[in-house]
């Protein structure tokens, strides 16, 4: 079968086998509208040929007579002008009838498309035509200037569009409106004007030139590239056809596509636009459930990002439209990212919101808008249905999930062991999660090679994406204690290693076991350490974060406590809100200061002190992580605090073997010690807490490396005499220390009287 033969067969079964097919049918239709207009315009040159040889050097009499005759020879009732007229007629019912067929078969025309897109009327598609003509063939180019009469105007211009389009001058002046700059053509930049170059400012409306914009040619064309305006604004997604890889709460998932799907669904007459706002932390799965929803929906998803879009420095509308428009060029949902830059209550957000809604009106179908804050539109999208959802960091099993996925490349057999640690012990967004297993990876690969990543790896990862803005509030401790280090009775020991078993097996009882439906607040775990001075309550906390593997922040009152109203609330509320992401631990030293007892009111200061306690109070139940808190004095804590801790541990001063032991752990491994060392002595002679025994022997190794370096008896000794000075102490020369003999002392050890620190011992 020929190609002609082709072509009939087609027309037999009128319908269009493609858009370009669509496209020559309506290039022939303008084709006899330009006919129609030449005949005519011979008609008037021979009118013309009288007064042409003065033409270039006055404005004749005829020619004035011609202008203002109202016998115009375009409408009157030529022969050759009805012929013209009865073709078109003919191509257009059967385009109409082509077009209508195809549409029904469930194919695609570019220029039906685009009339219902945009709302064009039949005249206004017409002209666009016109407008496009040009682009797909040269010959209009020709056609054009011969029909102004003037070699310069090759492109079409408003007066040329009336001329073709309308009958009488009445058609005419009702046609203007299409051509203001609020019409459609040009709002939505289908069209463009231009001024005539060889008189910009001189000339009507009717002289400027109609240009198409490229993006609508490419349209025409089947190049659907995106916008040139928007390259590297926006980006283009094609959705997956499932849900899967969505890792957020299955519910929200199915309510969320249950109303896409009601609000879109083929028996709603009236489809108002709609507009999700979906808002949570970073990486907590916003994006992907839009593109989830997108491809339950079948249809592509154009991303676009509101930092770039602000710092590209144009008018926000200007970009926002191609932007829509390109939405609907595709049939694709917008997604609007990190909106939270314009949550603010100032003139500039509410102007952005006012026009981002003005155009969603106009041209969205589908917008999600996405940021960390919560946010109300506050009566901005009244025309619209529009549905804030809130996305909360996933429970274990879908972080599991998360690990599982980051880590199913890297780890081969621990992967699945590792994920459910991870994911039980981090509150971590799957976005998050993915970041920490790229981290965990490099810093291996600069640690050792290609070896491969431990859990020990993942952990610092872990700690990595963790919120990090605690340390503007806090000061971050680097936990180096561990069990080996502390030196407590074993019951005590016992409760410590049973706070990080509460903190290791949170998710069995609270969602397994469903402890977390019986309790609306106080799921977090607080800890009292009590005792006096130096017998190990920081040690306990860093214990404790080392086991976990968490950071450890202690809190610093003299930042916190204010002697402004309403201040020490606003510091409490930026650290427990830093905190909710930051899965570390909270340490309070010297608590009492701020969970002190409430007392009575006797003046405006006494009110505002417990209204500080009250609101730490509420604080301390709403928070789900690890607070630590230390005293010194427990019963200066108030009792609506002491009731609510889930662990309360009395640290004793260490007795005689205790001493003894901490004396021993108190000297690293690598420190030079003298073989006199007697450590029954000292803990027997000395009672002191192991706060005061660190410091004796930090000062002992200090007078050691500049006396003779090696640490014996008379540099502990020393140190000691000026610990007890320090802390009020009074020294007794019987605290000398007397060796049993003399081969206890070391041969190099160096005598008391040449250690002139040591004088007076």
């Amino acid at each position: 079968m020929t190609v002609q033969q082709k072509k009939d067969k087609n027309r037999e079964l009128s319908f269009y086998t493609h858009n370009y097919e669509h496209l020559a049918d309506e290039l022939k239709k303008l084709d006899l509208l330009i006919q129609l207009r030449a005949v005519a315009f011979r008609l008037k040159t021979q009118v013309m040929q009288k007064t042409a040889a003065s033409q270039h050097v006055y404005i004749s009499h005829e020619e004035v007579d011609r202008l203002l005759s109202q016998n115009d020879p375009f409408v009157a009732d030529h022969p050759d002008l009805q012929k013209i007229r009865n073709q078109r007629e003919i191509l257009q019912n059967e385009i109409n009838t082509r077009v209508n067929t195809t549409i029904e078969h469930g194919m695609s025309l570019a220029l039906p498309r685009l009339a219902r897109l945009f709302g064009l009327s039949p005249f206004e598609l017409q002209t666009v035509i016109i407008c496009l003509a040009p682009e797909l063939h040269r010959k209009y180019d020709k056609l054009y200037a011969y029909l102004q009469d003037d070699i310069t105007r090759k492109k079409p211009s408003v007066d040329l569009v009336l001329d073709l389009l309308c009958e009488t001058e009445v058609d005419r002046w009702r046609a203007r409106t299409i051509f203001s700059g609020h019409a459609p053509l040009f709002r939505a930049g289908i069209l463009h004007m231009t001024d005539d170059p060889q008189n910009p400012s001189g000339s009507s409306d009717l002289a400027r030139f109609l240009k198409l914009d490229p993006r609508i040619l490419n349209f025409f064309l089947g190049n659907n590239s995106i916008d040139t305006h928007l390259v590297g604004i926006a980006q283009g997604y094609n959705p997956p056809s499932t849900m899967d890889h969505v890792l957020v709460d299955p519910l929200i998932k199915t309510e969320l596509l249950n109303l896409a799907r009601h609000h879109f669904s083929a028996q709603k007459a009236v489809k108002k636009r709609l507009v999700f706002y979906f808002h949570g932390p970073y990486g907590v799965g916003k994006r992907d459930l839009a593109l989830g929803i997108c491809g339950q929906l079948n249809c592509p998803m154009l991303y676009l990002d509101i930092d770039l879009l602000l710092a590209h420095g144009s008018d926000v509308e200007t970009l926002l439209r191609p932007a829509f428009r390109e939405g609907l060029l595709l049939q694709a949902a917008l997604y609007l990212g990190n909106t939270d830059v314009l949550l603010k209550e100032d003139d500039k957000a509410k102007s952005f919101f006012k026009k981002l809604a003005k155009v969603v009106e106009e041209y969205g179908w589908l917008t999600f808008l996405a940021g960390e804050k919560p946010w109300s539109p506050g009566g901005i999208f009244v025309h619209t249905v529009f549905h804030a959802v809130k996305l909360p960091v996933p429970d274990v099993p879908l972080r599991v999930m998360a690990w599982e996925k980051a880590l199913k490349n890297q780890i081969a057999d621990t992967g699945k062991e590792f994920a459910a640690q991870l994911a039980n012990e981090f509150c971590l967004t799957p976005g998050q999660i993915c970041d920490a297993a790229e981290f965990a990876q490099n810093y291996r690969a600069s640690k050792k090679g290609q070896d491969e990543i431990t859990l020990s790896d993942l952990y610092t990862a872990c700690r990595n994406q963790s919120n990090q803005k605690l340390s503007e509030l806090a000061v971050k401790i680097e936990p180096r204690y561990s069990w080996e280090d502390i030196i407590l009775p074993e019951d005590k020991v016992a409760q410590l290693k049973e706070i990080c078993s509460q903190v290791k097996h949170r998710y069995r009882v609270f969602g397994e076991w469903g402890f977390d439906q019986k309790l609306s607040h106080g799921k977090g775990l607080s800890v009292l350490f009590s005792g006096p001075p130096g017998t190990g309550k920081t040690m306990a906390a860093e214990v404790i974060a080392h086991e976990l593997q968490l950071d450890l922040y202690k809190i610093d009152l003299s930042g916190v406590v204010s002697k402004y109203i309403g201040e020490t609330e606003k510091n409490l509320s930026k650290i427990f809100q830093e905190a909710e992401t930051s899965n570390a631990i909270l340490f309070f030293d010297e608590a009492d200061a701020l969970f002190g007892k409430r007392t009575e009111v006797s003046d405006a200061h006494d009110r505002y002190a417990n209204i500080e306690t009250s609101y730490l109070l509420q604080k301390m139940e709403e928070y789900e992580g690890m607070v630590i808190l230390a005293t010194n004095i427990r019963e200066n804590m108030d009792e609506a605090f002491t009731r609510r801790i889930r662990f309360i541990i009395e640290f004793p001063f260490p007795d005689e073997p205790s001493r003894s032991k901490i004396w021993q752990s108190h000297f690293p491994k690598e420190a030079p010690l003298g073989d006199e060392i007697d450590y029954e002595f000292l803990s027997k002679q000395f009672q002191v807490a192991g706060g005061n025994i660190k410091n004796i022997v930090l000062n002992a190794a200090f007078l050691a490396a500049e006396n003779g370096g090696i640490i014996g008896m008379e540099h502990i000794l020393h140190g000691t005499k000026r610990e007890y000075e320090k802390i009020g102490k009074l020294w007794d020369e019987k605290n000398l220390y007397k060796p049993k003999s003399i081969a206890q002392h070391n041969s190099n050890q160096i005598p008391l009287n040449k250690l002139g620190g040591l004088r007076g011992l």
